[in-house]
Parts: C-alpha cells; sequence; structure tokens
C-alpha cells in the first residue's frame, strides 16, 4: 500500500477484494484435499493490468492505470486466515519460491502476533516487530 498512489488507493482496495474472493474459490474448489494438506501457499491467483478508455473524436484514447501488470498471489492459513500479495509483475527477481518463502515468513510473524497474550483478537495489529519484517519484505521486493 506504500507504493500505491492516492488515487490509486481504492482500485487497489478493490483488487484485494476481488483476488479474497478467488481465494475463496479456490478453497472451496479444492475441498477436503486443501484440509488434508500442508501446503498452504495457493499461487498466482491472477495476472491483470488495468485500462481506462478516454473518448475521443478520432479514436478512443486507451491508458494503463497501473504501469505494469500485477501480479496476485493468495496464502491461506490452517485457521483459514487469507493473506494476499500483489506484485509487480516486472520484477524478474522475484520467483514462485521467494513469494512463498515471503507468504512463511508473513505467517510466522502473524502467528507470533496472535500468540501474544496482549492481543485481542480481531482488534488491530500494533507490533513493531510484525511491522518491520513487512517493511523489510517490502524493501526486498522493491
Amino acid at each position: 500500500m506504500a507504493d500505491i498512489p492516492t488515487e490509486n488507493e481504492l482500485k487497489f482496495h478493490y483488487m484485494v477484494h476481488t483476488s479474497l474472493d478467488v481465494v475463496d474459490e479456490k478453497i472451496s474448489a479444492m475441498g477436503k484435499a486443501l484440509v488434508d494438506q500442508r501446503e498452504l501457499y495457493l499461487g498466482l491467483l491472477y495476472p491483470t493490468e488495468d485500462y481506462k478508455v478516454y473518448p475521443s473524436h478520432q479514436s478512443p484514447c486507451v491508458e494503463s492505470t497501473f504501469p505494469n501488470q500485477l501480479c496476485r498471489y493468495g496464502y491461506v492459513t490452517n485457521s483459514k486466515v487469507k493473506f494476499v500479495m500483489v506484485v509487480d509483475s516486472s520484477n524478474t527477481a522475484l520467483r514462485d519460491n521467494e513469494i512463498r518463502s515471503m507468504f512463511r515468513k508473513l505467517h510466522n510473524s502473524y502467528t507470533d502476533v496472535m500468540c501474544n497474550p496482549f492481543y485481542n483478537p480481531g482488534d488491530r495489529i500494533h507490533s513493531r516487530a510484525f511491522d518491520s519484517m513487512v517493511t523489510s519484505m517490502m524493501i526486498q521486493v522493491c
């Protein structure tokens, strides 16, 4: 979210929420097989590129809203907590293995927050360790 310009924030939120719908579809399609597996990584949900079409007298002008194609990846925990990661596809350094390990780090850090006896489930996460881990992952990706 830190890299998204404010004029695209709403579109980004919509993008993430539609990705959560895809995660739900993948979970229901896997059914009981997901429960039996230890693999929580769902992989690439779908890539997209946003365009805006502006009417013109001669021909419509098409402009990309986000400069590059964005790929969405999904991960679901055993307790059905869903994580979605949106990554610029022009970053060729990121492979499936790196994204999978990033989700595992995020899951481990999230578990540490949930295991804190002073944390109330459902409250906003206020953890410096969690914030610094997420920030370091974002720096690594950029």
